[in-house]
């Protein structure tokens, strides 16, 4: 069998569409003939080989929208039906440019087999919503198969309603490098304990963008007494404007882009995970499902049609608040902080559900039987 997975961008990029194209080359490696297009986040197209898959990078010169743009990206694809003759295309959506011509190669080769792996509805960009929407109704009825990544998703999303038969699911799962710890990652995470000694220390982690909801944290951070300590991972254009609203709040600490030495060491060191997501575009929460895998409690928000409350159970693996209820967030850490055999017991089944449901191998599984159905 010959693969082509389409995908935005592809690892070194971070970003959870990334990385689940990228768990499903390693899980077909050796297995069948890959090959990944995306687009490169520079001008000049790039042609590479990661982890044995080759991998065709399409230059960009603009991003509109979040949505990037490329000269090269339809020749590139046109080329790549024409020599390697794909039986089956995974298409990672929405990424409306590439579905523009994704559509004019799959009219040419009506043997080869589509499969759309929907990891989001467009919420937020109206226009480039309508344009898609139109493309992906077309894309959903040509696909033999559409993935989603929790039932929750299939439920919540009207675009998904029509093809529902043909809809299954496939979480994303904690890959065993993300998650793995040595002797070095435990060390560190004995001095982040010394460090933070005496304080309840949550972590968060996460592109610091308006969907992600760090705000909501920082906010109840100012509801939380002294004994706690607010670490926030990562980077985004909404730091600048969290950094002004935590200012005075000596309990919140900005920690930047963090090396995986790190993030590990805070996973390891912290006693509750904070995911403060507010919207779909939170469509699974990878990073949440990593946390778990630390046996660590979640206070999460409720996400209509979003697969963070079907990662995390409420009252399960952690506390699930109303959305953006920042005195009830505030009122969940206390309460975890509060009860030391609350936080182990969640704790536990957080670890359990993530190796009953979301490891690499599970998923593994789940992407062999999906090529065999179809």
């Amino acid at each position: 069998m010959k693969l082509l997975q389409i995908s935005n961008y592809y690892p070194p990029h971070i970003g959870g569409i990334e990385q689940v194209a990228c768990d499903v080359a390693t899980g077909l490696k050796g297995e069948v003939e890959q090959r990944v297009l995306c687009f490169h986040h520079e001008k000049g197209d790039v042609f590479e080989t990661v982890d044995g898959v080759p991998i065709i990078r399409a230059g960009t010169f603009a991003k509109v929208a979040s949505q990037s743009l490329s000269l090269s990206f339809g020749k590139l694809l046109k080329k790549t039906f024409r020599e390697f003759r794909p039986d089956v295309v995974i298409f990672h959506c929405p990424n409306p440019f590439e579905a523009y011509y994704l559509k004019k190669q799959l009219k040419k080769y009506p043997a080869c087999k589509l499969v759309v792996w929907w990891h989001l509805d467009i919420t937020k960009q109206k226009v480039l919503g309508k344009f898609f929407t139109r493309q992906s109704r077309w894309l959903l009825y040509r696909a033999v198969k559409v993935v989603a990544t929790s039932p929750n998703y299939i439920e919540g999303s009207a675009q998904l309603k029509s093809v529902r038969e043909k809809c299954v699911v496939i979480p994303c799962c904690a890959n065993e490098a993300r998650i793995s710890v040595d002797d070095e990652i435990r060390t560190r995470a004995e001095e982040l304990r010394r460090e933070y000694a005496g304080k309840t220390l949550l972590f968060a982690v996460g592109r610091h963008v308006p969907y992600k909801g760090m705000e909501y944290l920082v906010r109840a951070s100012r509801l939380l007494d002294d004994k706690y300590a607010v670490c926030i991972g990562g980077s985004g254009p909404l730091t600048p404007e969290l950094k002004q609203l935590a200012e005075g709040d000596a309990k919140v600490h900005f920690l930047g882009r963090l090396s995986d030495l790190d993030l590990k060491a805070y996973l390891c060191a912290c006693d509750i995970f904070c995911f403060p997501s507010v919207t779909k575009n939170e469509a699974f929460g990878i990073a949440l499902a990593e946390a778990m895998s630390f046996a660590k409690p979640a206070v999460t928000f409720t996400i209509e049609g979003s697969g963070v409350n079907y990662v995390s159970l409420d009252k399960v693996t952690g506390i699930e608040c109303p959305n953006g209820d920042v005195e009830a967030y505030a009122a969940a850490i206390r309460t975890l902080a509060e009860d030391e055999e609350l936080r182990r017991r969640y704790g536990i089944a957080a670890r359990e559900r993530v190796q009953a449901l979301f490891t690499q191998e599970k998923f593994a599984e789940h992407v062999h039987r999906l090529l065999a159905e179809i």
